[in-house]
C-alpha cells in the first residue's frame, strides 16, 4: 500500500516513515511544504495520503488545500489529516466530499502506533477515522439541529462520526446492537436524514447536513 506523507517537522516526518514502513506500507514520497504536496500526490497517486494541515510557507492550511485540490483531480483519493489543529472551513469541504476515505486525527491524541496504523488502513480502504475531539468541535458549532437529540443519541452520533459500526458502538456503550439501531433510526429521523448501513456514507451525510 503506497503512502504520501506531508509533514514539515523532520523528526515526526521521519517517525511516520519508519512506522509505516515497519507495517508494510510503501512511502512513495514525504514532503515538508505545501507547494510540493499537490505535485507529489498527482505524480504518485498513493493509496492514502497522510497530511498535516499547516505547512510552510504560510503555516495556515496548505496541507488541507493541497489534499482537496488532489481529490478534485483524482476523485476518491483517500486522505488522513494528522494535525494539532481543527480547521473547520476546509475540514467541511474535505469531510463532505462523498468520494473516497477520509480521516482527521489530532497528533497529541493518537494513543499508540497500532491505533494510528489502523486509521491509515481504514481510510485507505474507503472508510473514516475521526478523532472524537474533532467531531465534538464540528458538531458543537451547530447546536440547534442537535437540540432535539437525547444525551445518549448525541453519544451515538459522535461515535457514528468516528466511523464506528453498530457493533462497535454497542461494545463501546455496553448496550445491544438493537438498542444502537433504534438510537440511529431516531437520530436520522430527528435530523431529517435517511438511514443507511454504510458507515462512510452516513458519517458524511451527518456532517454535510450539519454543514460543518
Amino acid at each position: 500500500m503506497r503512502v504520501v506523507i506531508a509533514e514539515d517537522l523532520a523528526l515526526l516526518r521521519d517517525g511516520l516513515i519508519r512506522i509505516l514502513e515497519a507495517y508494510d506500507f510503501e512511502v512513495a514520497a514525504a514532503v515538508d511544504n505545501g507547494p510540493s504536496l499537490l505535485p507529489s500526490l498527482l505524480e504518485h497517486r498513493p493509496d492514502v495520503a497522510v497530511v498535516d494541515v499547516r505547512l510552510p510557507p504560510t503555516f495556515t492550511d496548505e496541507g488541507l488545500q493541497g489534499a482537496i485540490a488532489a481529490r478534485q483531480k483524482i476523485p476518491g483519493m483517500p486522505v488522513l489529516v494528522l494535525s494539532q489543529h481543527v480547521e473547520p472551513l476546509y475540514a467541511r469541504e474535505l469531510l463532505t466530499d462523498r468520494a473516497g476515505g477520509v480521516g482527521y486525527l489530532l497528533k497529541d491524541r493518537v494513543a499508540n502506533v497500532a491505533q494510528f496504523v489502523d486509521a491509515v488502513r481504514r481510510v485507505a480502504a474507503g472508510g473514516t477515522a475521526m478523532d472524537p475531539e474533532v467531531v465534538s468541535q464540528l458538531l458543537a458549532r451547530h447546536q440547534p439541529p442537535l437540540a432535539a437529540l437525547t444525551a445518549r443519541e448525541r453519544e451515538v452520533l459522535a461515535l457514528i462520526a468516528e466511523g464506528r459500526s453498530n457493533a462497535a458502538i454497542a461494545t463501546k456503550l455496553f448496550v445491544g446492537e438493537k438498542a444502537v439501531s433504534k438510537h440511529i433510526s431516531s437520530i436520522f429521523t430527528k435530523l431529517g436524514l435517511p438511514p443507511s448501513d454504510d458507515d462512510h456514507r452516513r458519517v458524511l451525510a451527518v456532517l454535510a447536513y450539519l454543514d460543518v
